[in-house]
């Protein structure tokens, strides 16, 4: 499995592999985001904290959609 992600990125051309790169990193980005909002224990808004924890779990399920779609884009 893990030959053929190798494989189909090697036959991508430049600007497709750049935009691959930045949709992982972004994904990284939401699900690291939504975790540092839910954990934090002086998180600098003031927020409560079932509303602080329902918008990591927004930020973390926005992560998984994109990484489902970035997925599904790259299976060409």
């Amino acid at each position: 499995m893990l030959d053929t992600i190798i494989k189909n990125i090697q036959k991508k051309s430049p600007k497709e592999r750049f935009l691959l790169v930045i949709g992982i990193l972004f994904f990284v980005l939401y699900f690291v985001l939504g975790l540092f909002i839910i954990f934090m224990k002086n998180f600098p808004l003031a927020m409560a904290r079932p509303y602080r924890i329902a918008f990591g779990i927004l930020l973390i399920s926005y992560a998984y959609i994109r990484f489902v779609r970035l997925i599904n884009d790259n299976k060409d």
